[in-house]
């Protein structure tokens, strides 16, 4: 038995969303959501994590990634654990027991395009993550230098997003500036 919605709904009334995939390129995100999941089979987990984009044309949308952290095969879980590996690094966190650290902070996500495959339509995935410095190619700011410390860095990463919702989505986002 489920709940009523206490309205009545038709969606022949409603034209659902349909998202066009991403143009491969780098993309400002930061990861939103990640929750461990179970694998269809029941024989191992992964991490699915939800990213938003921050900037350019397609801000506010949602892209996806799913780390196999939990699988039987190897070759598998060594790839998930890359992925994770470059996540982290993009943030400037050192070692991780849970996503928390990696939550909010905005980085580059290098995003492709794969082909389709086993009866599935071509999909976005995320190949790699990048420190902002890297989009801007500038000097990382005093203090906040690859390596300097997880707490700096997670300042500095507060400040941007802060400062991105005080500027209301408008031009004056601290990535998007060029370096001088």
């Amino acid at each position: 038995m489920s709940d009523d919605f206490d309205f009545d709904f038709d969606p022949s009334t409603v034209e659902p969303d349909k998202f066009d995939l991403l143009p491969p390129g780098k993309y400002v995100v930061q990861l939103v959501v990640s929750e461990k999941k179970a694998t269809k089979d029941g024989n191992g987990a992964y991490l699915s994590l939800q990213f938003e984009i921050l900037d350019g044309e397609h801000t506010g949308r949602r892209i996806f990634d799913n780390l196999n952290l939990w699988n039987t095969n190897q070759t598998t879980v060594e790839i998930a654990q890359k992925s994770l590996s470059a996540l982290c690094r993009a943030v400037g966190t050192g070692p991780i027991r849970n996503t928390d650290p990696l939550l909010m902070v905005p980085v580059i996500a290098q995003v492709k395009v794969s082909p389709p495959k086993n009866g599935y339509d071509a999909s976005n995935r995320i190949q790699t993550y990048l420190p902002l410095e890297e989009q801007q190619n500038a000097r990382p700011q005093a203090g906040v230098a690859r390596g300097a410390g997880a707490a700096a860095t997670a300042t500095h990463h507060a400040t941007v997003a802060a400062n991105a919702v005080a500027n209301n989505g408008a031009a004056a986002r601290p990535w998007a500036r060029k370096a001088g």
